[in-house]
């Protein structure tokens, strides 16, 4: 027992010592000239930039224009997703008609939609929301489709013998059911969305954390730039984290396990 606990938690650590090696020897390689630290500073001058951003608040504004984006894009492509997921998982007429088009748009990259996007919606929030809320919407859809086909008939028999009406058949049994490939689907496209949200910030170039990356590298202020690089990476850290608490408290009576 003591033998497996051990092993566990030097499997815990074994990452971030990793990260810790890495980042050392980024540190090294460029105090001792291996790199130019022009082009790559050292990790000690960007995170003094991290922290004088964050203690300045300087960050709030950008970061804010993003979570927007982010936010209301990944509500619109979630919602849409799962309720086209469910008539299409449910009702194979519906399943059969678009199927097709589903997989004919769904291998496109999402990000060779946005040249288009700023021809027919400009360079402001719509466009942007628009092509994130696409990326978003394939991942969720052929999840909740998957899930929602699989549920198990016995339940869905059961719930007819007690009478329950369609509506209350979708909301108590076969989502429940499908909820732990729904969310599968939704953590996937959280790192989509905010993939996206950047590259469409750095199109757009009008605001949000991916024009300021892309702005401080146009005027060469590059350890500024790394540090909105760090930045970003601890907020998809951040939403990664929040999004599997929130998984495993709404299916803590599956047997899914979450990393």
């Amino acid at each position: 027992m003591s033998g497996g606990l051990a092993s566990r938690r030097l499997q815990g650590w074994l990452g971030p010592a990793v990260l810790v090696s890495l980042v050392l020897l980024l540190e090294l390689a460029t105090r001792a000239g291996w790199v130019n630290a022009v082009l790559v500073p050292p990790p000690t001058a960007v995170a003094q930039r991290v922290f004088a951003v964050v203690a300045a608040g300087s960050f709030l504004a950008p970061l804010g224009s993003t979570m927007y984006l982010l936010a209301a894009a990944y509500a619109i492509g979630c919602v849409l997703a799962i309720a086209l997921g469910v008539f299409m998982g449910r009702f194979r007429p519906v399943h059969g008609l678009l199927e097709p088009l589903v997989e004919v748009l769904r291998p496109l990259p999402k990000p060779a939609l946005l040249p288009p996007l700023m021809l027919f919606l400009g360079l402001g929030d719509t466009m942007k929301i628009t092509a994130v809320a696409l990326g978003v919407f394939f991942p969720v859809l052929i999840n909740t489709v998957q899930g929602v086909r699989g549920v198990d008939p016995v339940l869905v028999d059961v719930a007819r013998t007690f009478q329950h009406s369609r509506a209350a058949l979708l909301w108590k049994v076969v989502l429940p059911s499908a909820m732990p490939l729904i969310l599968a689907g939704m953590r996937i496209a959280l790192g989509i969305a905010l993939v996206l949200v950047v590259i469409a910030e750095m199109m757009a170039g009008t605001g949000g954390i991916g024009y300021l990356i892309i702005d401080l590298q146009r005027s060469f202020r590059i350890v500024d730039m790394y540090a909105w690089v760090v930045i970003l990476a601890v907020l998809g850290y951040a939403l990664n984290e929040v999004f599997v608490r929130i998984e495993r408290r709404a299916i803590h009576w599956s047997g899914t396990r979450t990393g």
